[in-house]
């Protein structure tokens, strides 16, 4: 079989995994389990080219069980079936599952007495977060690992193993050329295992440049590291560019945390900004943006760049404002300063002497709410620049002045 290069490197023990070492160290939780001969279904969740697959797979090599692979996009319900049969035949094995957060529940609802019953062990695999994907039910009955991004040095590492592992023989390259490749990773060490053999053997003589890197390989030599202050200055500048309604950089900085493939950062920044810098001046925009959020979750990549695109282009030119923000800021900022009073008897459990809106003229009784104390506080100041907040201002005035 013509297997690629990142397979062939794949590690059969914990001690060869590359990175991770808060997992797979020396006295760290999975070496334990290892060690003690005790697996519990998990998920391992990281970013694309951490190790998730190769933890997997040493996991099952080194406790000798049997194990089988599915995706759970690609495979159906027969498949699953089959792997339930060959657990009761071998009277146990590991199921990795790529993808565990695409999982429905027709497979779910398949899987879930034996994970109970430890039939089967679950390794989940997914780079997005458990904790936002995945079904409280499967969830619940698993550890979950979060792996790091693994550093330059780890992918430098890396490379250097494939070198001196005889399976690209009689290659030639230079360390200038090596951290051109580990920077192209950025933090993928299965990209840059697949950047190092397709150089390799599209080479003359064998010899590798960065040249011959550039010729190849159409990625951009950007690099963001997302544990650290420019990945983060991206989604600043991203959010900035929608709140200052530029839409060109609006796009272009979706286009470079696309790039970056962390698109859990997407969605989180999206689904603030419609609720702080969109607001009460269009409202229909946040119901907008999780539909939008859950398209992408569906399509995936490529097509998920288009909706992406869509909701940023309408929050970018959408009107503005932040005034239900700054109301809440406000209250919050009394309580811990302590301006706070006690609840009016006519609206507190007893409720004695309350009016009920409803049994009135347009559902409104003019009746204190406020405490005693805070009577004349005005938390909220609607803002104009919007015909929907126009309207609410204009409520808003008119039951100030009722008498």
């Amino acid at each position: 079989m013509n297997e690629p290069l990142a397979i062939k490197m794949k590690p059969n023990k914990l001690k060869d995994i590359i990175g991770q070492e808060h997992l797979v160290g020396k006295d760290k939780v999975i070496y334990n389990m290892v060690k003690n001969k005790k697996i519990f279904s998990m998920i391992l969740y990281g970013n694309p080219g951490v190790g998730k697959t190769s933890i997997a797979y040493a996991i099952a090599n080194e406790l000798d069980k049997k194990v089988r692979f599915l995706n759970a996009t690609i495979n159906n319900k027969k498949d699953f079936d089959v792997v339930v049969e060959e657990a009761k035949m071998y009277k146990g094995l590991i199921l990795i599952m790529d993808e565990i957060h695409r999982m429905n529940k027709d497979k779910q609802d398949l899987l879930l007495p034996y994970l109970e019953s430890g039939l089967i062990v679950v390794i989940g695999l997914t780079t997005s977060n458990p904790y936002h994907t995945i079904n409280p039910a499967i969830r619940s009955r698993c550890q979950i690992f979060e792996l790091k991004p693994l550093t330059d040095d780890n992918i430098k590492e890396g490379i250097n193993k494939a070198i001196k592992s005889g399976l690209l023989e009689g290659i030639e390259i230079d360390d200038k050329t090596i951290k051109y490749i580990v920077k192209l990773a950025n933090g993928d060490l299965r990209y840059a295992y697949n950047i190092l053999e397709v150089a390799f053997y599209t080479s003359s003589d064998k010899k590798i440049t960065i040249d011959d890197i550039k010729l190849i390989n159409n990625k951009p030599a950007y690099i963001s590291d997302r544990d650290g202050d420019s990945h983060y200055d991206l989604l600043s500048a991203f959010q900035k560019s929608i709140r200052g309604s530029d839409v060109n950089a609006a796009l272009y900085y979706l286009g470079m945390l696309i790039h970056d493939g962390d698109f859990d950062s997407i969605y989180r920044r999206l689904s603030v900004m419609v609720y702080e810098d969109i607001g009460l001046a269009n409202p229909s925009m946040g119901p907008k943006v999780m539909a939008a959020i859950n398209a992408c979750e569906r399509l995936g990549m490529p097509e998920l760049v288009i909706p992406l695109s869509e909701i940023v282009i309408e929050l970018t030119l959408s009107p503005k404002s932040n005034s239900a923000k700054l109301a809440i800021f406000k209250v919050l900022d009394d309580i811990d300063n302590g301006i706070i009073g006690k609840v009016p008897k006519h609206i507190n459990s007893s409720a004695f002497g309350y009016k009920y809106p409803h049994d009135y003229k347009n559902a409104y009784i003019k009746q204190q709410y406020l405490p005693d104390n805070l009577i004349d506080k005005e938390y909220y100041i609607p803002k104009t620049n919007s015909k929907y907040e126009s309207l609410i201002k204009d409520f808003y005035d008119k039951i100030k002045n009722t008498k």
